[in-house]
């Protein structure tokens, strides 16, 4: 599909009323977790795309262009608050946090899979394990705090077991800056990818910054906190890949590129015919700001929209499925890298005055204050081992104990096997 193709409604009929825009909610106990998440990272794109667009405005001085995006982030803002919406008030923060997390693993390894650009596929598989481990955690303080075993909400199409542990996350802020694509050389996929990863992992940040106050006691609002701190990590991580150098007009011209993109995926791959409808309408609003971008990069930056995106069609579309043989591979060959400036090292090669290793004696005196450690414990003294779904073993022998939490392996030299990351043929 090449969404230039078609015409394009008026930007004011992306509007609704107040009867319109706010949406009967899915049944969160019959509702494919797919769904879910793809809501979940509908509302992401919807909240980078009406972000970008705040910004853009306080960055500019003519009031006519000001006033252009202002309409269109207008009718966004609608459609991000009717997404939103989506959730149902009976599912609690800590299972909606349970689709989050399934989101960001089997996005994370579909966008790996496909990925042509191989330093982009490294940090994809990179971060890849610390959102399997956060699932984990996450799961764990679930069941014990309400008894719901995370298996049932994610389908059992993702795995729910230790990657590289959540205590090994915290970086030095410095290592979590990468280098940058340059979107007018990236083939299209890579663009998209950085984009769409970026605008999942901000949302994920933004949820836990802002669910973390609400959460029902202390060890959930300790546990929000320290992975809330790992998400930014991984947003930095992120948007430093996306294109620095493109100008304002052309990164809007992607935003509603991706957008598009991401709806017409979301409509061919969705199996609740609702929601379905849903993506349908959102993916002609979208075509119409697409036009719209095209026609503000011509009229103030002078440039035709296929000297940014070239021949528009889009890439097979995003399918979200499981991968549980793939984050194993991933888990079994990196779990012991971290960060190292532009790239990624194996723990054993890092200098022992690498600033990781004083970043984690600052923020970690004692491994008794981390909460992400703390849960599993806790889970371990009331059940007597910790929570997993697991198709075999963890392919890691010292992640393997249900009855000790491992707080070595990612941050402690020597502390488990692995090989290096593996770009795609």
């Amino acid at each position: 599909m090449n969404p230039f193709e078609y015409k394009p409604r008026p930007v004011m009929d992306g509007f609704g009323n107040f009867s319109e825009i706010y949406p009967k909610a899915y049944n969160k106990n019959e509702t494919d977790p797919y769904t879910k998440a793809r809501i979940i990272l509908m509302n992401g794109t919807e909240f980078e795309a009406n972000w970008f667009s705040h910004c853009f405005l306080r960055h500019i001085t003519d009031n006519d262009l000001r006033r252009e995006i202002s309409l269109v982030r207008a009718v966004e803002k609608q459609q991000q608050q009717k997404l939103a919406l989506l959730k149902p008030c009976n599912e609690s923060p800590l299972e909606h946090t349970i689709a989050y997390e399934q989101l960001a693993v089997d996005l994370t390894a579909e966008l790996a899979k496909r990925e042509k650009d191989c330093y982009v596929k490294k940090a994809l598989d990179f971060a890849l394990l610390e959102d399997f481990d956060h699932l984990y955690r996450y799961a764990n303080q679930l069941e014990m705090e309400q008894g719901i075993q995370a298996e049932r909400l994610v389908g059992r199409y993702t795995e729910i077991m230790p990657g590289r542990p959540t205590i090994a996350h915290h970086r030095f802020p410095k290592d979590n800056v990468k280098r940058k694509i340059c979107s007018k050389t990236a083939d299209k996929q890579t663009v998209l990818s950085t984009m769409i990863i970026t605008a999942a992992e901000q949302q994920t940040m933004n949820y836990y910054m802002n669910i973390s106050n609400f959460a029902a006691n202390d060890a959930a609002r300790r546990l929000y906190e320290e992975i809330a701190l790992v998400e930014e990590e991984h947003v930095t991580q992120y948007g430093s890949l996306v294109d620095s150098d493109a100008t304002w007009l052309e990164m809007l011209l992607w935003h509603e590129y991706v957008e598009c993109y991401l709806y017409w995926s979301c409509f061919v791959t969705e199996t609740d015919r609702n929601i379905k409808c849903i993506w349908e309408q959102r993916l002609e609003t979208e075509i119409s700001h697409l036009h719209k971008a095209a026609q503000l990069l011509e009229k103030y930056d002078n440039k035709h929209w296929q000297q940014v995106i070239g021949d528009g069609e889009f890439p097979r579309p995003l399918e979200l499925h499981e991968n549980i043989s793939y984050v194993r591979n991933i888990l079994a060959d990196t779990v012991r890298f971290t960060g190292y400036r532009e790239d990624y090292e194996c723990l054993d090669k890092l200098p022992r005055d690498a600033e990781f290793f004083r970043y984690q004696k600052l923020l970690i005196p004692d491994v008794e204050i981390v909460q992400s450690h703390i849960v599993i414990d806790k889970h371990i003294q009331l059940c007597g081992k910790d929570y997993r779904y697991e198709t075999k073993p963890n392919p890691h022998i010292e992640l393997q104990d249900r009855f000790s939490d491992n707080v070595m392996v990612g941050r402690v030299p020597g502390a488990a096997g692995s090989t290096n990351f593996k770009c795609n043929q």
